[in-house]
């Protein structure tokens, strides 16, 4: 995650508009504040702590939080705000857009990771693994985003496998061999042929176009799986000083 500081800002107006004394008190513990800091902090009928006093401790410890620390404080206090009121979704939503991240079914997005408007767009079966390829990747780790992101298509492809029936049994064919016939079968690059020859495209610059494209999914389709392997295979440590 980028800045995950950030984000604190909406988050914690959140909390304050939206939650009582008691219940911040309970999120922030479940995402690892140090409550023993805070004991002192109490809501009485008279004389007792306010919202603010108590918001202001949280924002003395999040200034000494290392980043991951910090990553998982946020994640985890977003998680439990939606839990509580999952009808602060589209209002939280709103504030967060505003500094580039969005939230999906509970989970923190960066914008420029992944445009949720487009997943409405895309096959169910691949959402929930785009997403958590997203989140791994704003989390930094790499292999788990990469994995994900395979699994997305690979759903996707298993799917047109038993819709076709004709296709072949998807669990003996590799990763590749299912991308290639289901691109086949869905007749992408004729379509994509079609819609550069309206445009005024000369028919050999369309069939450059077109080869090079087929060629670089085809290649996309086994880099992926492979350095996935590879990542798994090797730890993050290991993998960048054997092939660095």
């Amino acid at each position: 995650m980028e800045e995950p500081i950030i984000l604190w800002s909406p988050i914690r107006s959140v909390l304050y508009e939206s939650f009582s004394f008691g219940t911040i008190k309970a999120i922030i513990g479940l995402a690892g504040i140090d409550m023993t800091r805070l004991a002192h902090l109490e809501q009485r009928t008279s004389g007792g702590s306010s919202k603010s006093e108590l918001l202001s401790g949280v924002d003395s410890q999040i200034a000494k939080m290392d980043k991951s620390t910090l990553e998982r404080f946020i994640r985890i206090t977003t998680e439990e705000i939606l839990r509580r009121k999952p009808d602060l979704e589209s209002s939280f939503r709103e504030y967060l857009n505003r500094l580039g991240w969005s939230i999906y079914e509970g989970n923190l997005v960066k914008l420029d990771i992944l445009d949720i408007t487009e997943l409405i767009e895309l096959p169910s079966e691949a959402r929930p693994d785009l997403i958590k390829a997203a989140s791994r990747l704003r989390d930094g780790d790499l292999s788990g985003a990469l994995s994900s992101a395979c699994a997305a298509v690979d759903s996707v492809t298993t799917r047109i496998y038993y819709d076709k029936r004709d296709l072949g049994d998807p669990g003996q064919a590799s990763f590749q061999e299912k991308v290639a016939k289901c691109i086949r079968t869905a007749g992408v690059i004729p379509k994509l042929e079609a819609e550069l020859m309206e445009l005024g495209w000369i028919e050999g610059e369309i069939k450059i176009l077109s080869e090079n494209l087929l060629g670089s999914l085809n290649q996309a389709a086994y880099v992926m799986p492979t350095v996935s392997s590879l990542f798994c295979k090797f730890p993050s440590g290991l993998y960048s000083q054997r092939f660095s």
